[in-house]
């Protein structure tokens, strides 16, 4: 089991968000979100737009020692698929970036996470995934006044699946890994992370794929 052992993602002290997608009413709503939620300092956070890789990168290159998370879409008009993130990858290799995709396909995320993306999200309607992703990096500023809870820390433990690749795993994916682990069943899983069984199943179908086992039994088996 020690490969299950927390690996807390470096928390860079940039705070500039850049936000990489063509559809403007998405950059929108994700804009408006992310203001919405930003506590502590009172102070809006700065988020850089782009409609095209080549000009995510422009900005990265110009702002890299601001800029703590990308969310790269991956269909842009000069890059399509897993080829704008590897591309971004190979001119900023330390690059913090995740997959924000309309796409939830397991083999497509297991692929994304090998390639070297720290998450991958999907445009959900509201969003609330990759909303929950940026609060846990610490981005979103500290609790509310009055507040005695500490700043939450990101939960993205390292694991490598039965093909020997190094995989990370978003802070959801872990609490239902030790869930299942645990040999609870979807319901309690559900009721335990209050998320829908369907959401759950979607989840367990996905570590499933990360992991390269067909059961639950397998997976408990490779990470015992």
């Amino acid at each position: 089991m020690s490969t299950l052992a927390p690996s807390p993602l470096e928390i860079r002290q940039a705070t500039t968000l850049l936000v990489v997608d063509d559809h403007d009413l998405l950059r929108l709503g994700l804009l408006t979100l992310v203001q919405a939620h930003a506590t502590g300092s009172g102070r809006p956070i700065p988020v850089l737009e782009s409609r095209t890789l080549q000009e995510a990168l422009d900005l990265y290159r110009e702002h890299e020692a601001q800029i703590g998370l990308v969310l790269l879409d991956l269909h842009l008009p000069d890059a399509h698929g897993l080829t704008g993130l590897t591309n971004f990858l190979k001119a900023f290799p330390q690059a913090p970036v995740v997959v924000l995709s309309g796409v939830n396909d397991p083999g497509l995320m297991r692929y994304a996470l090998s390639r070297g993306a720290r998450a991958y999200l999907t445009k959900s309607g509201d969003l609330k995934e990759v909303i929950s992703y940026i609060r846990a990096l610490g981005m979103l500023g500290s609790p509310a006044l009055g507040s005695t809870a500490p700043p939450r820390e990101p939960v993205l433990r390292t694991v490598r699946n039965t093909s020997g690749e190094t995989l990370q795993l978003t802070e959801r994916q872990a609490q239902v890994l030790d869930c299942i682990l645990a040999g609870e069943s979807n319901r309690d899983i559900a009721e335990r992370a209050q998320l829908s069984e369907g959401t759950v199943k979607n989840h367990v179908s996905a570590l499933l794929l990360l992991f390269g086992v067909r059961s639950r039994a397998q997976l408990i088996s490779t990470l015992r």
